[in-house]
């Protein structure tokens, strides 16, 4: 019996001596990726490409994020009130209990963004894009009653990507 546990130690042992050990992973807290991500945020992200980029609990207030690719960005409780949106495309963005409140978001493209709890009082919808996207159902019913616009990149109307009726 010793004898097999010798073996086994030793076929052990050489293991380790032929398989490089792997580098330690560190998994880093949401609120620390999303300060590293935002070290060169600038008021005019006009036209940036910003792909999964972490925005959490970020003061956006009127920041320019027009034409900007935010595809699968995640602005979680961030304050986006009065920021200009306008042609970004936030597909596959998160963005849970956020503010969009009198934010721009004209011809902006937010198919299968995750928007739950998030607020869009007196945001500018005209063409932007919904389709598929996640929302809570006070909101959707108060974005369909203004919504107008065909999106111009995609072709679909904004009240039919909410599911207007």
């Amino acid at each position: 019996m010793a004898h097999l546990f010798a073996r086994v130690l030793a076929c052990c042992l050489a293991w380790m001596l032929v398989v490089p050990a792997s580098p330690a992973l560190a998994i880093t807290a949401p609120e620390l990726r999303g300060q590293r991500s935002m070290q060169d945020l600038q008021q005019d992200m006009h036209g940036r490409k910003l792909q999964q980029q972490e925005f959490l609990k970020a003061d956006l207030v009127g920041y320019d994020f027009s034409e900007a690719d935010l595809r699968g960005a995640v602005f979680n409780g961030s304050n986006l009130q009065q920021a200009n949106l306008q042609g970004a495309d936030l597909e596959d963005a998160v963005a849970y209990a956020s503010r969009f409140e009198q934010a721009d978001l004209t011809g902006t493209v937010l198919r299968n963004a995750m928007l739950m709890q998030s607020r869009f009082k007196g945001a500018q919808i005209d063409g932007a894009d919904f389709t598929d996207a996640v929302l809570d159902l006070p909101e959707q019913k108060a974005l369909c009653a203004r919504a107008t616009g065909t999106n111009p990149r995609t072709g679909v109307s904004t009240r039919d990507s909410l599911g207007c009726r």
